[in-house]
């Protein structure tokens, strides 16, 4: 099921790109877009202490060959199971980075990219709080956390001024108590500004 709404997905963001006929991607444009999906697999109340979400926000900033700077913060929440609750984890973390155009169609209504970033922020268990509910006391610290990101991304102009995202990523972070590895995989829209 899954296969068929990214490759439905796919094939609309080529049949409605040759819509879009003004000048894409051109050194100095910008673009403030906004990013939501899920980490670690998808959520749904069956697995909520299995996965997360994620939301965020950056600005864009393209160079030569549709390669492009992005900077911007993400909040990050997932759920690990504890008996009969669950134990809540977010991250805040703001990132800069580059991300390399390696493959795009002729008007560039399409383009492929991956990109690595530096992430750095703060990570939250359990709202701070020690002790939980049967009075087990809470190991995990709340902290700093840093590292970097790789992904891979997808942009598809749906009109001269609003672009399709669709990313893969792999978050990589030190200073963790909760797992240094975690994927996102996600859907986004990003406005060009000027």
């Amino acid at each position: 099921m899954r296969a068929a709404v990214i490759i439905i997905t796919v094939v609309l963001c080529f049949v409605v790109s040759d819509k879009s006929h003004a000048q894409r991607v051109l050194p100095g444009m910008q673009g403030l877009q906004i990013t939501s999906g899920m980490v670690d697999g998808i959520w749904s109340k069956d697995n909520r202490n299995e996965s997360g979400y994620y939301f965020g926000a950056a600005m864009a900033t393209y160079g030569r060959n549709a390669n492009k700077w992005i900077f911007g913060a993400e909040y990050l929440r997932w759920d690990y199971a504890y008996e009969n609750d669950y134990i809540p984890v977010k991250q805040f973390t703001g990132e800069g980075g580059f991300y390399y155009n390696f493959l795009s169609s002729p008007g560039k209504a399409v383009c492929f990219s991956i990109g690595a970033s530096a992430l750095m922020g703060y990570e939250t268990v359990n709202r701070g709080e020690k002790l939980l509910s049967d009075g087990a006391t809470l190991q995990n610290d709340d902290g700093f956390v840093y590292g970097g990101a790789i992904t891979l991304e997808m942009e598809s102009y749906l009109t001269d001024r609003v672009v399709l995202l669709l990313t893969g990523r792999e978050r990589m972070l030190q200073g963790t108590t909760t797992g240094h590895f975690h994927v996102q995989f996600g859907i986004g829209l990003k406005f060009i500004i000027n």
